[in-house]
C-alpha cells in the first residue's frame, strides 16, 4: 500500500471522527509532528457507554484528559461520577487561568477556550476526607457481596446468609457491623443457638471466621462506610440548577492505604445502580458516566469474585447507559476479561526502560487497529499533553487511530484553593442530609440494650442544587424545584412512576431556568399508555427485572422517598 502524503492521513482522520450526534472533543490530529486543526478527534457521545481505558505513564496527562472529558460531558448536561486519589480534580470547581502560553495551545488545536467552572459535589467515603460522608447500610449490602469482600467459602457464605434472614424475620436492624457482630454473637450463644435449631445452626468456629473477617474490615476503615444515613445512589444523577450535569468528585486521600475500602464501595454503587436503573439501550446521551482514576488500585489483590462481579458488571452496565472510563498506567494493569469490554481508547505515552516495559509496549500496539502511523513511535514520544486514539464510531466500528495533540481543561489544573473548597463543602445540601452520622435503634441496642448515639455536624445550603434523596432543597430554590429534579430522575431515568404529586408546588419559583428532560424514543410503557392491562403488565416486568438483578449482587432493596 503507497504511504499516504501528510494532507491525506489528515484527511483520513477527518473523515473518520466527523460524527453526526454530540461530541465529546478531545483535540487535533498529528501529523509528521504538525498540528492539523482541521483533524479534529472527537468522540460519540452516544458511544459513551461503551466504556473506555485512559492509560499512560505517570506525568503524560491522564488526569488531564479525564478533566477534559468530564468538563463536556457536565455542559451537555450529564452527570459525572470520579475518584480522585491525588486531589488534583478538585480544580474542577475553579475557572482556570488564561496565559499566552494556554492561549496559544488551545488556538492551536482550534479550541476556542475560556475559563469555566463547574457544578462538583464533594463526596468521601465514611467522612474519609471533606466531603459529604457516602455510607450504606450492612442490610442494603447484602451478604452476598460482604462475603465477596471478606473472601468466605461457600460454607461460610450460607451461614452469613441464614445469619441475615434470623435478623430480618425477627426485625433485628442491620445497619452497621456492630449491629451483625451483635447478631452474630447472640446465635453462637447458647441461647441464640435455640432460634437457629430449625434451619441447621450456625458453628462456632464458622462464627469465629467471620466475626475476624469483621475485625478485618473495621481495621481497613470499613466501620466508617457502614451505617446511617445510607447514601442515595440518585444524587448521583442530579443535574444543576443551570442544566449542566453534577460532577461527583469522591476523594480518596488514603486508599493507597485501604484499597479495600474503595473495592467495597464500587461493589455497592454498582450493583445498586445496575438495579435499580431501566434498559435504555442505545440512547442520544449516557446516564452517567464513571471515571476510575489510578485504577490498577481497584484491581490490585481484588479477590476472584470481586473480579467476577466487576466483569459482570462492566459487561451489562452499558444497556443501563452508564459508562465507565478506567484510568492508568498499562492496559495490563485491567484484567483481559474487563480490557476486552473497552471500545474508547486513549493512549497517553508508554515508556520501555526495562524488558518488561518493551512487552508491555508491543501487547498495547497489538490491540490497536493498523494504522498509517508507526505506533511504537508514536508511544514512545509522544509529548506530555498527546495521546493515541482510537475510539468507536457511532456505526459501532473502530475509528482510524489518530495521534491527538489534546486540548485543555477550562477549569484549573491542579487542586482548587483550600478556600474555594470550603466554600463548596459550605454551600453542599447534601451535607446537611448526610453529614451527620446516626445510629438508631438496632439490632445491637436490641441485643444489648444500649443507648443510640449521634454525632453532629454542621448543614449548610447546596450550589449544585438541593438532595433529591432527601428532598432538601438548595440555597434559591423551593421545594417545587427539589421535587421536580426528583421526579425527573424517577420518571426519565429510573423509568418509574414518581412517588411525588406533581400538584404539590410548581417548579421554577426561585427564578432558576429548569432544563427540560431530554427527549427518549418511544418506550412500550409509552406507546401503550391508555391499556390499563399492559401498563400493569410492564409494570410487574420491570419490578421482576429488578429483583432478578438484585438477587444476582444479593443487595437488598431501600425503601426511596
Amino acid at each position: 500500500m503507497a504511504k499516504k502524503t501528510p494532507g491525506e492521513h489528515a484527511a483520513t482522520i477527518a473523515s473518520g471522527y466527523a460524527f453526526e450526534g454530540e461530541v465529546i472533543h478531545l483535540g487535533a490530529a498529528l501529523v509528521d509532528g504538525e498540528i492539523h486543526a482541521e483533524a479534529q478527534v472527537r468522540l460519540p457521545l452516544s458511544m459513551m457507554n461503551r466504556h473506555g481505558l485512559v492509560a499512560g505513564a505517570t506525568g503524560t496527562g491522564k488526569t488531564i484528559t479525564l478533566q477534559v472529558m468530564a468538563e463536556q460531558l457536565s455542559s451537555l448536561g450529564v452527570p459525572v461520577f470520579l475518584s480522585d486519589i491525588k486531589g488534583d480534580l478538585t480544580g474542577l470547581s475553579s475557572p482556570g487561568t488564561a496565559s499566552e502560553k494556554l492561549l496559544a495551545r488551545t488556538a492551536s488545536v482550534g479550541m476556542d477556550w475560556s475559563a469555566t467552572g463547574f457544578p462538583v459535589e464533594y463526596l468521601a467515603l465514611g467522612g474519609d476526607g471533606t466531603g459529604v460522608p457516602i455510607r450504606a447500610t450492612i442490610a442494603s449490602f447484602g451478604p452476598l457481596l460482604l462475603s465477596r469482600v471478606m473472601d468466605l467459602n461457600e460454607t461460610q457464605e450460607s451461614c452469613l446468609q441464614l445469619i441475615f434472614h434470623y435478623a430480618d424475620t425477627k426485625e433485628l436492624e442491620l445497619y452497621d457491623l456492630k449491629d451483625l457482630r451483635a447478631v452474630i454473637t447472640f446465635l453462637s450463644s447458647a441461647e441464640g443457638r435455640v432460634e437457629l435449631e430449625g434451619l441447621g445452626g450456625v458453628s462456632k468456629a464458622t462464627a469465629g471466621v467471620i466475626l475476624r473477617g469483621l475485625v478485618t474490615l473495621e481495621a481497613q476503615g470499613m466501620d466508617r462506610f457502614f451505617g446511617e444515613p445510607e447514601f442515595e445512589t440518585a444524587e448521583l444523577l442530579r443535574m444543576a440548577p443551570d442544566g449542566r450535569g453534577v460532577i461527583s468528585c469522591l476523594e480518596l486521600p488514603t486508599m493507597m492505604q485501604k484499597p479495600a475500602l474503595f473495592s467495597t464501595f464500587m461493589i455497592w454503587l454498582l450493583a445498586d445502580l445496575f438495579a435499580e436503573l431501566p434498559e435504555v439501550g442505545d440512547s442520544d446521551k449516557p446516564t452517567l458516566v464513571f471515571f476510575l482514576d489510578e485504577a490498577h488500585l481497584l484491581f490490585n489483590g481484588a479477590s476472584k469474585a470481586f473480579l467476577t462481579s466487576i466483569t459482570t458488571t462492566v459487561r451489562l452496565i452499558r444497556s443501563k447507559g452508564v459508562g465507565i472510563f478506567f484510568v492508568t498506567q498499562t492496559p495490563k494493569d485491567i484484567p483481559s476479561d474487563v480490557l476486552g469490554q473497552l471500545a474508547n481508547r486513549i493512549q497517553h505515552a508508554l515508556r520501555a526502560f526495562t524488558p518488561d516495559d518493551a512487552k508491555a509496549l508491543k501487547a498495547t500496539i497489538s490491540t490497536f487497529p493498523t494504522s498509517d502511523y508507526d505506533l511504537e513511535e508514536a508511544l514512545t514520544q509522544a509529548g506530555t499533553g498527546e495521546a493515541v486514539v482510537t475510539v468507536m464510531n457511532e456505526k459501532g466500528a473502530p475509528t482510524p487511530v489518530a495521534w491527538t495533540r489534546m486540548r485543555s481543561p477550562q477549569s484549573t489544573m491542579g487542586p482548587s484553593a483550600p478556600d474555594t473548597i470550603a466554600q463548596v463543602l459550605a454551600a453542599s445540601a447534601l451535607m446537611g442530609v448526610y453529614g451527620t452520622a446516626v445510629d438508631r435503634v438496632s439490632a445491637f441496642e436490641r441485643l444489648n440494650a444500649a443507648p443510640p448515639v449521634t454525632v453532629p455536624t454542621a448543614q449548610a445550603p447546596a450550589s449544585t442544587g438541593g438532595s433529591v434523596g432527601g428532598g432538601v432543597p438548595a440555597a434559591g430554590q423551593s421545594q417545587g424545584d427539589i421535587d421536580a429534579e426528583a421526579r425527573r430522575i424517577e420518571e426519565s431515568i429510573l423509568g418509574r412512576p414518581s412517588s411525588l404529586s406533581t400538584s404539590a408546588s410548581s417548579p421554577g419559583t426561585s427564578g432558576h431556568a429548569r432544563p427540560e428532560t431530554p427527549t427518549r424514543a418511544p418506550t412500550p410503557a409509552t406507546e401503550t399508555a391508555g391499556n390499563p392491562l399492559m401498563d400493569m403488565a410492564l409494570q410487574a416486568a420491570n419490578a421482576l427485572g429488578g429483583e432478578l438483578l438484585r438477587g444476582m449482587f444479593g443487595t437488598k432493596r431501600r425503601r426511596r422517598r
